[in-house]
């Protein structure tokens, strides 16, 4: 490896890190932002509504750099699909279970995308799983048993609650990127997540209107715009970037190993920014789901 390469991994690999904190950091501003008397839909029709503008610019621009294939009707219909199942479900059950549970807990939860992804992948391709897919799966799910009694002692039922809404989130997660093999390769990834972005904001903003009074959009504190404008732009649309030209430098085997520090970055900022715990048991079971998933995601991209 020439130093140029080597020190366009190293850049790389920071990238990929900032993107996975930025990311992770979407939890602690989601749970700042309800102290303020706002509901999950209005938070989230406010986080769309911000990164809009963003997704729009950024899939232009990404469609002219990278000279990317046109897209076929077969493909509008495979995006706007997507785009629901995987941002606008996806978020909404998120941010509903961000309502009962820990930011800590929530971030793990969602961790255990591509053991999902696994799963879905042998249920409808008749993948194989292998005996070490099975240990990995076990350390994964061992983890969130520990954490989740962990809180569970602590908080009471609605973490019952809040682990269900985020662990659906996490399944419809999985489903986009399972459908969204094709598409990523021929369009880009980040053409793809701006163009699927695009469509969740059309989604989440019809589901506002329909649900809630448009009133809401603008009776909110201050603090309430700022913290949804922190979060469409660090931890929405950064991320995309910085993880997309991460990958580019090092590879995406490397980039699921930096972006392990996601969780634990949740872990410190729940405790920093929200006075959550942090506790021998929670840290065992962080690095059980750490492990198993990076276990997972290595094997299956290598």
């Amino acid at each position: 490896m020439t130093p140029a390469e080597r020190q366009s991994r190293i850049v790389g690999a920071v990238f990929v890190a900032v993107a996975a904190v930025a990311f992770s950091g979407k939890a602690i501003i989601i749970k700042l932002a309800y102290r303020y008397g706002v509901d999950a839909v209005t938070l989230l029709a406010l986080r769309m509504l911000f990164s809009a503008p963003l997704f729009l610019v950024l899939g232009i621009w990404a469609s002219r750099a990278f000279d990317s294939e046109a897209l076929t009707p077969a493909d509008h219909r495979t995006v706007i699909i997507l785009g629901l199942l995987g941002y606008y479900l996806s978020s909404l059950f998120d941010f509903i279970g961000l309502q009962y549970i820990t930011a800590a807990l929530e971030r793990l939860v969602l961790f255990l995308y591509p053991t999902l992804v696994m799963l879905l992948a042998a249920l409808i391709y008749k993948r194989p799983i292998t005996r070490r897919d099975l240990f990995a799966l076990g350390l994964s799910y061992l983890g969130i048993v520990l954490v989740f009694a962990n809180d569970l002692s602590i908080q009471g039922s609605t973490v019952l609650t809040g682990s269900f809404w985020v662990f659906l989130s996490a399944l419809f997660y999985a489903i986009y990127l399972l459908g969204s093999g094709r598409l990523v390769t021929r369009l880009g990834s980040m053409r793809f997540a701006c163009y699927a972005g695009l469509v969740s904001c059309v989604g989440v903003v019809t589901h506002f209107f329909v649900t809630r009074d448009a009133s809401l959009l603008m009776g909110q504190p201050a603090e309430v715009y700022w913290l949804a404008l922190l979060m469409a732009g660090v931890s929405t649309v950064l991320p995309i970037i910085l993880t997309s030209e991460g990958i580019r430098r090092m590879g995406s085997s490397h980039a699921a190993m930096v972006s392990a520090v996601g969780p634990v970055a949740t872990i410190f900022l729940g405790f920093w920014f929200l006075g959550e715990p942090i506790t021998a048991i929670q840290l065992a079971g962080a690095a059980l789901v750490m492990a198993g998933v990076l276990a997972i995601s290595l094997q299956k991209k290598n």
